[in-house]
């Protein structure tokens, strides 16, 4: 699968403490952000407009997923 055109040479990067490494990976570029899967690089790529993903983790922060 190629890669988004705007991701491309972007640097991805994932969680310090991804633990065996199986995790997933964001980045950023101007106006796009990007994520897959780490065991997959090459795999698909979600891509979100900068404003979806900060808004997404300000739900992750202020609990807006949390199960009840």
């Amino acid at each position: 699968m190629q890669e988004l055109a705007p991701l491309a040479g972007a640097t991805w990067r994932k969680s310090g403490v991804s633990g065996d490494g199986n995790c997933v990976e964001v980045a950023a570029v101007p106006d796009v952000v990007g994520v897959r899967d780490s065991k997959d690089i090459n795999g698909a790529v979600l891509a979100f407009t900068s404003t979806a993903w900060t808004e997404f983790l300000d739900g992750v922060k202020n609990g807006r997923f949390d199960q009840r």
